[in-house]
């Protein structure tokens, strides 16, 4: 059997030696999609011209057609799985439904990009793991992305079979009557949800609304028009709970936003709370758990008025699991976890206990990093995969965060978003893949690797000095903390600055061999460049400290020019490739 490379690595494949014989002019027959039909068309055309140099052209007659696509929903395909099979004188894709057809095209894209012409004869049966397979991309940390970035980022994660996408939202949408809260914030409206809606639709990605509604508010509360609201007015962070004017307001922004997109689904958040201030008499009276659910109620009831299902982030409910049983059958827990370690299996067995729908949530592990953390992230999306699976889990939301201002490049994320894509589709075939070489061809299109080499490699750069930080690297912290107050002799040593800096070396050994053919080869190129001298940066701050706290002496002032000289580039060059995908 030849081996294939495919993303995701399909449940069933048999592949034969032989080769299809493609005729000099190729014809394709499209049945039973009633909708979407020019997408499908157009798609068929763009992947055939693009890989095997002719033209293709649609027939309606099926006995012309080399290529047939057929969608039946009698045809006995599992719900969103495709039968595509490449025999010595056709090629046949066959679904129940339409988003199934899509995925088998998607397939047969990846198999003409690698063979061309010469295509092998096979057969693939395929149908995924999960119902829901999701990426959520965070705009509210400062980094809220040009609109061809998001076009761009859909049609790649579409193209893996990912079927859900959320934009996490603090304050970046142009709410009416708001203009405090986002006017300096480079915000999306809602004629740019509506196009991205329906952008997503023609490639059965659902765009589900994302708007936190109880924590991370501190966007809005900072400001007079809003403090009011705030929990604790001295650290403004959390809606009061038991303030009315909180859902009103909340009310308002859903009015707004909700209605432009098409998904039944909303993601209200209520993540990471901090109640005890305004609602200390009500907590002393009936629990905070209590509290915290009566509020979650409350916006659980704005949701059905705006005819949404409502999906919340699991992690204070797990603080008070006698009250899961309470929470309505038909919301959706979010049970996030983002290291390796996460207890995925004990926390999907409560709310599997309590008959309710959830996804599980880890991430990309791209975020407080500068170039990912390759080992933890594999880990995390694999233990979220395992026990989503084993506990009857709805859906898998990958999340890819912004932490302290968002310094990670796009690239950095598709090392997770493209292990997420496989092993959410199939875990059994997708676990133990070369993800380097999946990355390398189907995120960057380099067809010898090297691109995914340098991806996967310098997230390693990330556990390279040997310290264990819960989700973030030691050297983004090195960085991050202020380089005269700080004691990092707990966090680095003199051995693990060297070992950070071979790593990076290594990595960047692929650069010069690196040839993408995509249209943002050079960008890509350079995003890695300035990661690599952003963690090189990093080392040379951790020595200095390292010495001053070894010496006690003053640090030199040629060392801190030195510094200074060589962030100032950084910053000048992170500023310009920030604006090539991204707003101000």
């Amino acid at each position: 059997m030849e081996e294939m490379l495919l993303l995701p690595m399909p449940r069933k494949i048999n592949i034969k030696k032989a080769i299809c014989m493609m005729p000099e002019k190729p014809m394709f027959f499209i049945s039973g999609i009633d909708q979407n039909i020019d997408f499908f068309s157009d798609f068929i055309k763009q992947i055939t011209k693009k890989y095997t140099g002719k033209i293709w052209k649609q027939t309606d007659a099926l006995n012309n057609a080399f290529l047939s696509v057929v969608c039946e929903p009698s045809c006995g395909v599992d719900e969103q799985g495709y039968c595509l099979t490449i025999s010595e004188k056709f090629i046949t894709i066959k679904g129940s439904e339409p988003s199934g057809v899509y995925y088998g095209l998607c397939t047969l894209n990846q198999i003409l990009m690698q063979k061309g012409k010469n295509l092998p004869i096979l057969e693939i049966q395929d149908h995924p793991d999960f119902k829901r397979r999701g990426v959520m991309i965070d705009i509210s940390r400062s980094k809220v992305p040009k609109m061809e970035t998001l076009y761009h980022l859909i049609d790649l994660l579409s193209s893996w079979k990912i079927n859900e996408f959320q934009l996490y939202t603090e304050h970046t949408f142009a709410y009416k009557g708001h203009e405090i809260v986002w006017k300096d914030k480079s915000p999306i409206t809602s004629e740019e949800i509506k196009s991205l809606d329906e952008f997503c639709k023609k490639r059965f990605v659902d765009l589900v609304p994302n708007q936190n509604s109880f924590g991370h508010f501190s966007r809005w509360l900072q400001y007079p028009q809003y403090k009011h609201l705030a929990e604790d007015p001295d650290r403004p962070s959390t809606l009061c709970p038991i303030d009315p004017r909180s859902i009103e307001l909340l009310d308002d922004l859903y009015s707004q936003f909700l209605p432009n997109f098409t998904s039944k689904y909303f993601n209200v958040g209520c993540d990471e709370t901090s109640l005890g201030k305004r609602s200390a008499d009500a907590i002393k009276e009936k629990g905070e758990g209590r509290v915290y659910l009566e509020f979650l109620l409350k916006i659980y009831q704005l949701t059905k008025k705006y005819g949404k299902t409502m999906q919340f982030w699991g992690d204070i409910v797990q603080r008070h699991p006698e009250l899961i049983p309470e929470l309505p059958k038909d919301v959706i827990v979010l049970e996030w976890g983002y290291v390796s370690e996460h207890p995925f299996a004990q926390r999907c067995k409560k709310i599997e206990e309590a008959g309710l729908p959830f996804y599980v949530c880890p991430g990309t592990s791209s975020w407080n990093s500068i170039a990912g953390i390759t080992e933890n992230c594999l880990a995390n999306l694999i233990n979220a995969a395992e026990n989503g699976l084993r506990t009857g889990a709805l859906g898998f939301l990958n999340t890819d965060w912004g932490d302290y201002g968002h310094w990670q490049y796009l690239p950095v994320s598709y090392v997770g978003f493209a292990f997420g894509a496989a092993v959410s589709w199939c875990l059994r075939k997708n676990f133990n893949k070369d993800i380097e070489k999946q990355i390398g061809l189907f995120a960057f299109d380099d067809k010898d690797f090297n691109t995914g080499y340098l991806a996967y490699e310098l997230g390693r750069v990330a556990t390279a000095p040997g310290v264990y930080t819960s989700n973030a690297s030691p050297l983004f912290i090195s960085i991050r903390e202020d380089l005269e107050t700080v004691d990092f002799t707990s966090l680095l040593r003199n051995a693990g600055l060297i070992n950070a800096q071979n790593q990076i070396k290594k990595a960047m050994s692929y650069l010069k061999k690196v040839k993408i053919n995509s249209s943002e080869g050079i960008l890509v190129k350079e995003e890695f460049k300035n990661a690599a001298r952003l963690l090189n940066h990093a080392c040379k701050r951790g020595f200095l400290m390292l010495e001053r706290y070894e010496t006690e002496k003053a640090f030199p002032k040629n060392a801190l020019m030195s510094l200074l000289k060589d962030a100032e580039e950084i910053i000048k060059t992170h500023k310009k490739l920030w604006l090539k995908r991204n707003r101000p």
